[in-house]
């Protein structure tokens, strides 16, 4: 019995200690939050102020300074999406040329290296002071948006096509059919009941699927800022059955129907840096430096743990003796 009893505490030490190892990896490695989160987060990536029911800043957000192609000017430039695309994927997606193109980074990739505290970091500028947005998200909406960012984003790349824009492989039945069940009531069954203001152009549903459809497929999955529009991420919809939505409602009429041309050839891009511009050879080798000590981190506590829990066993069995 006493053998027993000896040996059964070292064996509870040792697994309330690796017990607590998994705890603190799971942590460190981060948990999906629950979709509520991301969905409030995908509305910041939006229009944040909008969504916080206050003004914008004054001015330009400070980064802005750092591009000359993109003239927008004021409350825009404060907004996520301006800066990184509807499809996240910055100068090196939608937004790799025209009107938008800034050089600003793929947040997508960028988000999908780090975790959700050092997204946070970021976002307060720890980085790149420039980039500081803590005098104007709080605490829990920093959180939110770094949950979107690291969990919400899908790649639409998958989807559309860049060119032609339009869907990819796309079932416009099923999309009809969740088209007329939730969408029809408010946006009328061609689509047209509600009228956008989007840059000094009035359009209607079949517009804004055909001339923009990343920003369809996001505001779909994740709502519009200051309304009660149904999110796809609520009804359970599917990424494919968003899709298929977008793909049935291209065939609504449009008042401002795609280009049939290829877009114009991608601008020479300056590197990718969180914020601006930057080089992306050196931020990939310096992501992979961070990756490489994270992994390296992950080793040392494993092994101190099992080298401090052999200590205290080891200490522990001659003290019995």
């Amino acid at each position: 019995m006493r053998l027993r009893n000896n040996i059964g505490l070292p064996f509870s030490i040792i697994i309330i200690g690796l017990a607590f190892l998994f705890i603190s990896v799971a942590q460190a490695q981060g948990e999906k939050p629950p979709q509520e989160e991301i969905i409030q987060g995908a509305i910041l990536y939006d229009n944040w102020f909008a969504a916080l029911g206050v003004d914008a800043p004054p001015g330009d957000m400070p980064i802005w300074a750092r591009q000359v192609t993109n003239s927008r000017s004021g409350p825009v430039t404060w907004r996520c999406v301006e800066c990184h695309g509807w499809d996240y994927h910055g100068a090196q997606g939608a937004y790799a040329s025209g009107s938008h193109f800034t050089g600003f980074p793929d947040v997508m990739t960028l988000a999908g290296q780090l975790n959700e505290i050092d997204i946070v970091d970021h976002l307060k500028g720890d980085k790149d002071p420039a980039h500081n947005f803590s005098a104007y998200l709080d605490e829990t909406a920093m959180i939110q948006l770094a949950a979107f960012l690291k969990f919400g984003t899908i790649d639409d790349s998958l989807y559309i096509d860049p060119i032609s824009m339009r869907v990819i492989g796309g079932d416009a039945v099923v999309g009809k059919s969740l088209f007329n069940g939730t969408c029809a009531t408010c946006h009328g069954a061609d689509g047209s009941k509600i009228i956008f203001r989007t840059e000094g152009i009035d359009e209607n549903l079949g517009d804004v699927a055909q001339r923009d459809p990343w920003r369809f497929l996001h505001r779909t999955r994740f709502g519009v800022a200051g309304t009660s529009m149904p999110v796809g991420a609520r009804l359970g919809w599917t990424p494919l059955e968003g899709r298929d939505v977008l793909a049935y409602v291209q065939t609504l009429p449009s008042n401002h129907p795609i280009p049939t041309s290829a877009p114009a050839v991608q601008q020479a891009q300056p590197g990718i840096q969180l914020g601006g511009p930057g080089d992306y050879w050196w931020n990939g080798l310096l992501t992979s430096f961070e990756t490489f000590l994270g992994a390296i981190s992950y080793v040392v506590v494993f092994s101190g743990g099992f080298l401090l829990i052999g200590f205290l066993v080891v200490l522990f069995l001659r003290r019995k003796k």
